[in-house]
């Protein structure tokens, strides 16, 4: 039986919308600094998802979020 979590990347996008949301985390930091919120035994499907759609782990987090909506303060 299989039990691991399947990422996609929207789910991906999703987590990392909203840790920046939370202050969590930096939009300008690379994403590989995401490691620190997915288990490590879950890390590398994570990974492999994000080489899947041509994200680096050098990349910035703000690549990831290329449809942030901003709202009028």
């Amino acid at each position: 039986m299989d039990t691991a979590v399947k990422y996609d990347i929207e789910f991906i996008k999703d987590e990392a919308r909203q840790l920046v949301s939370k202050g969590v985390v930096n939009r300008q930091q690379p994403i590989y600094t995401l490691c620190k919120y997915v288990s490590e035994r879950e890390w590398p499907l994570f990974e492999l998802e994000l080489e899947k759609n041509e994200f680096l782990l050098r990349d910035r987090i703000i690549d990831l979020l290329s449809h942030e909506r901003w709202e009028e303060d």
